[in-house]
């Protein structure tokens, strides 16, 4: 068989010998700094503060258990077969009252289920972007949206935040701006309620304020909104779709309120698009897993599922309070948000600092956390970090935190030694993300 022999990539050789055979897209895909934090991550001696993954040991098993049994006594057959490209209408009907509770009134034929959320937006992403095309973002954003936006070859334009999320004005600045230069502007991909990574939440009057420049603009929106439901105190704002349901795409999932596991998320779009999504999901994967959908269907059913999500938060909530006690007792001239829900604080460093630099030195520590650089697709974000607090015990986010704060301090003593001006000061700051001031807790 012969191969194809353009293996040589810049003045190196590429050991891959199908290199030259890929499509231009493939360029764009590369491991995620999450990603390849996991390896670190999962070892036992090291505390994780980088993954957002949710404590599925807090679910009640029996009752997960109970719901298996009863879709395989009941339905075993229809659970084992090819399902809709839609969604199991069942569960379609219950995804109507999840999405109320965020204010959100649609119809059962408005929802597609899609094998988890993020694969809501790879779908949403085929549908939409060509080579060029600019996707608008908070910056910072989801580290995998960004992946995905960046296979697709399309163009991502942060706009900065603040503590009370997507800057209104910083949007109209952007699109100004990208239309003079001629560009075709696809959608605004956003997070709004507590915010990955920034743990931040949009305003009631910046949702309306920020829909109405779409809506002038003719920029579609696209709402990912995995965390609404884990609020500590105050229920955060409506979601923006129960403001409008032509200009919006919404993105929902079972990752953060049941289990990551059964990979089960949704898209509720307008019908034109809701039409091309389900053609997209059926070449994509033929139907979303009708055994997890019918076992989360016969859980929403039977169990007390709205008492759960109420338990996660509490638990959630302790840990986030955790966190910021540590980060105010051990780095207190640092700045960092203060989340009412999800999982993600977002800490800022003095400006001559390196996240991303200091990652080996931590690891060594035995802490793992990930960089802002991450978060970003141009490189800003590299003094700052993403604490995940959903994970790790309470006992281990305070081990984390004193780790962490020996190697920030460590840093910063070895910077300071070779200054000759004493504390650094040379600002380097690249990021447009408005911090809060210190000790916002």
């Amino acid at each position: 068989m012969r191969v194809n022999d353009n293996t040589r990539s810049g003045t190196g050789t590429n050991l891959d010998p199908w290199y030259g055979n890929y499509a231009a897209r493939a360029a764009g895909l590369a491991a995620s700094e999450v990603r390849a934090l996991f390896a670190v991550a999962s070892r036992p001696e090291v505390v994780s503060l980088a993954g957002g993954m949710p404590f599925v040991s807090g679910l009640p098993q029996d009752l997960v258990i109970d719901a298996m049994n009863r879709v395989m006594t009941g339905n075993g057959a229809a659970a084992l077969q090819y399902g809709s490209g839609q969604g199991v209408p069942a569960l379609r009907e219950q995804i109507l009252d999840v999405m109320a509770l965020e204010g959100i009134k649609a119809g059962v034929d408005d929802v597609v289920v899609t094998t988890g959320s993020q694969h809501a937006l790879e779908l949403v992403s085929k549908l939409f972007l060509d080579p060029g095309d600019v996707v608008l973002s908070e910056g910072p954003s989801y580290v995998t949206a960004v992946v995905i936006f960046k296979s697709y070859q399309a163009e991502i334009e942060h706009v900065p935040m603040d503590e009370h999320g997507l800057i209104p004005e910083a949007l109209r600045e952007h699109i100004a701006g990208l239309k003079r230069a001629g560009k075709r502007i696809k959608f605004l991909y956003t997070i709004p309620t507590f915010h990955n990574p920034a743990g931040v939440t949009l305003s009631w009057e910046r949702r309306i304020e920020i829909l109405e420049i779409c809506r002038s603009e003719g920029i579609l929106v696209l709402e990912d909104n995995p965390y609404g439901l884990l609020y500590f105190e105050e229920k955060p704002p409506a979601a923006i779709r129960s403001l409008e349901t032509d200009g919006v795409i919404y993105l929902g999932t079972f990752s953060k309120t049941l289990a990551p596991g059964f990979r089960v998320g949704w898209a509720l779009a307008p019908h034109a698009i809701r039409e091309k999504l389900i053609l997209a999901n059926e070449a994509a994967v033929l139907s979303p897993s009708s055994f997890s959908q019918l076992i989360i269907s016969q859980y929403l059913d039977t169990a007390d599922w709205k008492g759960q999500i109420d338990r996660f938060r509490g638990i959630y909530k302790e840990r986030k309070e955790t966190m910021l006690s540590a980060l105010t007792e051990y780095l207190p001239d640092l700045s960092w948000t203060n989340p009412n829900g999800g999982f993600y604080v977002w800490l800022t460093l003095p400006d001559y600092l390196d996240s991303k630099q200091m990652l080996p030195r931590a690891v060594t520590e035995l802490v793992a956390y990930t960089p802002g650089t991450a978060f970003f697709a141009d490189g800003q974000g590299r003094n700052n970090i993403r604490l995940s607090f959903c994970y790790p015990t309470p006992e281990q986010i305070k081990l984390g935190i004193r780790r962490l704060t020996s190697v920030i301090n460590a840093e910063r003593d070895l910077l300071e030694s070779f200054s000759a001006t004493g504390p650094l000061s040379a600002v380097r700051r690249d990021d447009n993300y408005t911090a809060p001031p210190p000790n916002t807790n």
